[in-house]
């Protein structure tokens, strides 16, 4: 198939670079995870401030509630994948080279991976 008419180069429409449909995407999904993380962040705060007032035993007893576990677990896995999509955002703006952006953004996406693994293992851990 020719594309006498197109604006892309050829390196472009082998790449598959066209227009910024996914970029709508991942603009929605940085948009809905901010919104979720804010009622998650109220309810982590009230949880940490009352933690404070436990002793230890007490302090198992809050976490080991369902329903403060499935919170918190909440707020790990929204507040790491909105986190991994604004770093990958700024990396690609200010990153210039291709293959050095693509080596960070990857080496990113790993090291938030392991440390949302981490951190759900604890919340577990602790919970049940």
């Amino acid at each position: 198939m020719k594309h006498k008419n197109s604006m892309r180069t050829p390196l472009a429409r082998v790449r598959g670079l066209g227009s910024a449909k996914s970029g709508l995407h991942h603009w929605w999904h940085q948009r809905l995870t901010a919104i979720a993380l804010v009622p998650l962040m109220v309810v982590t705060v009230l949880t940490v401030a009352n933690i404070g007032t436990l002793d230890y035993a007490g302090a198992m007893a809050l976490m080991a509630n369902p329903f403060v576990a499935a919170l918190l677990l909440l707020l790990v896995i929204v507040g790491f994948y909105h986190a991994a999509m604004g770093l990958q955002v700024v990396l690609e703006d200010y990153v210039a080279a291709e293959g050095s952006r693509m080596v960070a953004i990857l080496f990113v996406k790993m090291a938030l991976f392991a440390l949302a693994t981490l951190t759900i293992l604890s919340i577990l851990k602790v919970s049940l």
